[in-house]
């Protein structure tokens, strides 16, 4: 008994040292796993394989529910008003859409729309455009659109904004400025807008454009831009193409497209800063070889101030008065060389100017030594160019007025006053000359 005691001992030793052992496996091997985790880690930075190694471990017991998987939106609001939705709200009332009809015979929009016509009528065609009323009266609200979206119609429809069809009456037109003015019964006109003052823009600020672009179906369309200059003077011609003077515009790249035109132009405090007119889509010849150049963000608007002066004079008058010279004109670069020094026997020196092709019987220039082949060179000191620098000219005084104009008569210049005692009318071209 007394023998077994280190034996025991031993034994007791042996088994301590195994566990003592077995604890540094243990431990080892949890070593080892935190290195492995460690490694896998290390692989999910480095690179992409060990990137499913450790997604496995780490979501070995991913559920197969994909219940889970739905989803939902959140009811967290976010203010979105500006001051261009304000100003939006402000006017979008307040803007139509314009649809004209023209027709040998009272064809109603029904027919219109389904290409029916009675026997002997011509087909019935239409224009569309965009429109703004800015007074209320009574029962009578007025609309100011451009002339070319109802020029020739017999039968203009109004939509409002809430989308009812009403009849509208021409008040007046005046094609020079390209504005029109219309009456609707008041009745459904919910809101009008107001001009501000065109002179006080800024280039840079922000400008909205609204409208029917492509036509009703997009009706109160806003898009957005800036002034991207106050005034520009462009060209104008008429239907055939010929040069019917000039017009200072406003110039933006908010998108302005067919069926916006007679739309109005805004700022940010709702208020009318131009009518939508045109837009300039191509441009000659382009400097790679090609017949035009493709032109974005550069449509005009008629100034409101010019606006305002237009439309009411066509309230009360039912026309703008302008004066004429009751003369036939061509533009001078039109005659050749040697009909320049031959027939008109004009001086090497003059280049510009346009030439008398005849005198009307109630001109003003009849009392005056003005005759055929006669060159106009300057109205009031300002340069004559061409026929639309001599309306441009003409267009600035009033019936009554007097102005000198300087001309060259078989070689020699000259000068006389002459009083403006002719209105000129909205046909004022044919086809071999320009009447002013």
């Amino acid at each position: 008994m007394g023998e077994r005691g280190p034996i025991e001992g031993e034994f007791t030793e042996l088994n301590s040292s195994n566990n003592n052992q077995n604890n540094k496996n243990n431990n080892n091997n949890k070593i080892i796993k935190k290195v492995a985790l460690v490694s896998l880690v290390a692989g999910l930075l480095g690179g992409g394989i060990a990137v499913g190694g450790y997604n496995w471990y780490e979501n070995r017991n991913v559920t197969s529910n994909n219940s889970l998987g739905t989803t939902k939106t959140s009811n967290i609001k976010v203010d979105v008003s500006s001051q261009t939705t304000k100003a939006f709200k402000s006017v979008k009332n307040a803007v139509v859409s314009v649809e004209a009809y023209s027709s040998s015979s009272a064809t109603n929009s029904i027919d219109a729309l389904f290409g029916n016509s009675a026997k002997g009528e011509t087909a019935t065609s239409t224009s569309e455009g965009s429109g703004v009323i800015y007074k209320k009266s009574g029962n009578t609200a007025f609309i100011v659109t451009n002339n070319h979206v109802v020029s020739g119609s017999n039968k203009i429809e109004i939509i409002l904004a809430s989308g009812k069809k009403v009849s509208a009456t021409e008040v007046g037109h005046d094609a020079v400025s390209d504005l029109a003015v219309l009456k609707i019964n008041a009745k459904d006109v919910k809101q009008v807008a107001s001009f501000g003052d065109s002179d006080n823009i800024q280039v840079g600020e922000t400008a909205l454009a609204i409208g029917s672009p492509l036509g009703s179906q997009y009706a109160t369309s806003l898009t957005e831009g800036i002034i991207s200059a106050k005034k520009r003077t462009i060209d104008v011609t008429d239907s055939s193409g010929n040069a019917t003077g000039q017009a200072t515009v406003i110039q933006t790249d908010a998108a302005i497209n067919p069926g916006n035109s007679g739309g109005p132009l805004i700022n940010l405090a709702g208020q009318v800063i131009g009518i939508n007119s045109m837009k300039l889509s191509s441009t000659g010849t382009s400097s790679y070889g090609s017949d035009s150049t493709s032109v974005e963000g550069m449509g005009f608007a008629i100034p409101s101030n010019e606006v305002v002066k237009i439309i009411n004079q066509l309230v009360k008058n039912g026309k703008v008065s302008r004066p004429a010279l009751g003369v036939a004109v061509v533009d001078l670069s039109n005659i050749s060389s040697s009909d320049q020094s031959s027939t008109l026997k004009l001086p090497s020196s003059v280049t510009e100017g346009v030439v008398i092709a005849s005198v009307e019987s109630d001109s003003p220039l009849k009392n005056t030594d003005i005759k055929k082949y006669d060159v106009i060179t300057k109205v009031n000191g300002k340069k004559i160019s061409d026929v639309a620098t001599l309306k441009e000219e003409l267009y600035k005084h009033k019936i009554g007025d007097t102005v000198s104009i300087e001309y060259y008569h078989e070689g020699s210049k000259k000068t006389t006053n002459v009083k403006l005692t002719l209105e000129a009318n909205d046909s004022n071209t044919t086809s071999a000359s320009n009447e002013n």
